[in-house]
């Protein structure tokens, strides 16, 4: 089991960021590259168990909400099935892999600004490790600048 983490300070309220996010069927409001979302089973997208099935950079992807907490500002989310690797298709390209990742806001008072991180364990087959490792490593900074740049456009609407 390896593991990729990310985490960031946002110029954004705690309430603000976690009003985008814990939405488990918002994705493709703060996440660039999806471009379409839905919650199977008229579940709703804050209760545990649902399953959201989206479309990541022309590829369909489906997750289970594992975990959400609105007292801790956190939600969990694990693969269906194996993820296939997005990287550029070669005869080496790492076996998919199942992962499990997690969101979770804390607030930061000077500024009233937001304390973010990101964390995906990854299980991989063996030798795969450090590629998917790096691709996580990769995306998740990319996915935080995504909803960097969603939050700036949502206070500017607010305006």
């Amino acid at each position: 089991m390896s593991q990729a983490y990310y985490s960031a300070v946002l110029d954004h309220p705690l309430d603000t960021v976690w009003s985008l996010i814990r939405d488990f069927n918002n994705y493709p409001a703060y996440i660039e590259g999806v471009s379409e979302s839905v919650i199977e089973d008229d579940k709703r997208g804050d209760e545990v168990g649902a399953v959201r099935r989206f479309c990541y950079l022309g590829l369909w992807v489906r997750q289970r909400l594992a975990g959400h907490s609105d007292t801790q500002h956190s939600l969990t989310y694990a693969s269906i099935e194996p993820l296939p690797f997005l990287a550029e298709v070669s005869s080496d390209a790492p076996q998919p892999t199942h992962y499990e990742g997690t969101m979770h806001l804390l607030p930061v008072v000077e500024g009233n600004r937001t304390f973010s991180e990101w964390s995906v364990k990854l299980d991989t087959a063996p030798g795969d490790a450090d590629r998917w490792q790096v691709q996580f490593q990769d995306w998740i900074p990319d996915w935080t600048n995504s909803l960097v740049r969603a939050l700036a456009r949502h206070q500017a609407e607010a305006r």
